[in-house]
């Protein structure tokens, strides 16, 4: 296990080296970056001036590692727009990024396990063509669509739900649907195809044999080898969502990182977009080492073959 622990920690660390220099080249291969932050009609004594001020005019592995040595400390050096250090606004962001998310992720996994699991136990039935009809329409709506059909529905015609900003739990309804209902339908699919592959096994025919009841085997048996496929795409699509959420966090004038960046990218404010981009990239890879633990502990192979 310790040996399975270290190589996970030392692939992240690696990993995050490499978004470390992808985000820096990144903004560099797009043009002059000092052009590109300042506004158009920026004389050229202007942009040379803020050039100098940041730094752009220094040898390339000179700005390299004065980028490394702040980065190490989260000092992505000032936003643009908002005139104060782009971290600490990061920062401020984020509970709301996570509250949405979290949020549509319970509301996926809440509808999608059970018709997941009836739809698998029940193959050929109406509920398993409910299954796949949920799973279909879930991953071919797109989120901003529905996002604009929801906001017509119940907040236009309805005036059930507000229509933008975090001010209650009534402001995180349709923010949660619209986000959620991709994963919805993938981890629907996914738990229904677990089942159904699971039920063909030696072990659960052998289990039925012994007339065990059909309650005990789908949850001592069927739920938990489905739950070791699902555990290892939470993490991924999780992050997926964090990331995802930057249409959704604008339709809804949701105050997270999604609607940030968007309005950082319109501003070119790039230090802020390197925050973001690294922030994000951390969070996913720190995320995704939590899945590979519990993906281990739920199921000892895998950390016994490596």
């Amino acid at each position: 296990m310790q040996r399975y622990l270290l190589s996970r920690v030392l692939q992240s660390a690696l990993l995050m080296v490499g978004v470390l220099i992808l985000v820096f080249f990144i903004v560099r291969l797009t043009g002059d970056p000092a052009r590109l932050m300042m506004p158009r009609d920026a004389s050229p004594e202007d942009v040379e001036e803020f050039r100098e001020a940041m730094g752009f005019n220094d040898p390339l592995h000179v700005q390299f590692f004065s980028y490394l040595k702040g980065a190490a400390v989260g000092d992505f050096g000032r936003s643009l727009h908002y005139r104060s250090a782009a971290m600490p606004l990061v920062l401020e962001r984020i509970p709301a990024t996570l509250q949405l998310a979290v949020s549509a992720l319970t509301f996926a996994l809440i509808f999608a396990i059970p018709l997941g699991i009836i739809g698998g136990t029940r193959p050929g039935t109406i509920w398993d063509t409910m299954c796949r009809g949920v799973g279909l329409i879930g991953q071919t709506i797109p989120n901003f669509w529905l996002a604009l059909m929801l906001i017509v529905l119940f907040s236009v015609q309805l005036g059930w739900f507000p229509s933008f900003g975090r001010d209650n739990l009534r402001s995180i309804v349709l923010p949660t649907i619209a986000l959620g209902f991709f994963p919805l339908g993938k981890f629907t699919r996914l738990v229904r195809a677990s089942v159904l592959e699971i039920k063909n096994e030696d072990y659960i025919r052998t289990a039925t044999s012994k007339g065990i009841p059909e309650r005990r085997i789908l949850i001592h048996h069927i739920f938990r080898n489905v739950a070791i496929t699902l555990v290892s795409i939470i993490g991924v699509q999780f992050g997926y969502m964090l990331g995802g959420s930057i249409y959704i966090e604008s339709i809804f004038a949701w105050p997270g990182i999604g609607r940030m960046i968007n309005e950082a990218v319109q501003a070119r404010d790039y230090p802020l977009v390197q925050a973001i981009a690294v922030f994000s990239a951390g969070f996913v890879v720190i995320l995704n080492l939590m899945t590979d633990v519990a993906y281990a502990l739920i199921d000892p192979r895998i950390r016994y073959e490596n």
